[in-house]
């Protein structure tokens, strides 16, 4: 795949959701359904690294990258990763303006609600990838539970998951 149309896919992803892992469903729909050049399951691998490493949450891009066309890929997906905060040096002075305007934040609140939803729709199928046999199942099962009902970091959930493999074995 050529580099430059790598990164105008995933900065269109990362434009146009306004989240880390709100692009997760128009990259897997650009990258895994329509051109194949990525996997599910590659996918998954570059969240994960990027829930288990520090930095921000888009950082799964250069994963992303990295897998579709290596290294260069990578600096693709890094590049797409940093041009929206580039962009959004002068838009912050037009968002301060309006950022009490009734209708301004309306439309912020669309965006979330868009946003989670389009993290459900990608979540299913990623989920039928990566959830193999009973202990998995289990695990994302508790993992689910213990993030909508208690104040317990998703570090902690993913060492934990983690944790419960190693000791178990699946």
């Amino acid at each position: 795949m050529n580099v430059f149309v790598l990164y105008l896919l995933l900065l269109k992803a990362i434009i146009t959701t306004f989240s880390g892992l709100a692009s997760v469903p128009i990259v897997r729909n650009d990258l895994v359904l329509h051109r194949h050049v990525l996997t599910d399951r590659e996918l998954t691998t570059s969240l994960a690294i990027t829930r288990t490493t520090p930095g921000p949450m888009g950082l799964y891009v250069v994963s992303v990258g990295y897998f579709v066309d290596g290294t260069p890929g990578a600096v693709a997906g890094w590049l797409a990763m940093v041009t929206p905060a580039l962009l959004m040096i002068p838009l912050l002075e037009f968002v301060r303006r309006k950022a009490e305007h009734p209708r301004f934040k309306s439309v912020l609140r669309c965006v979330v609600f868009a946003s989670a939803g389009l993290l459900l729709w990608v979540t299913l199928p990623l989920a039928r990838d990566a959830l193999h046999g009973y202990l998995t199942v289990a695990i994302a099962v508790l993992a689910f539970v213990l993030a909508i009902t208690k104040k317990v970091d998703s570090l902690w959930i993913v060492l934990g998951g983690a944790m419960i493999t190693m000791l178990v074995g699946s």
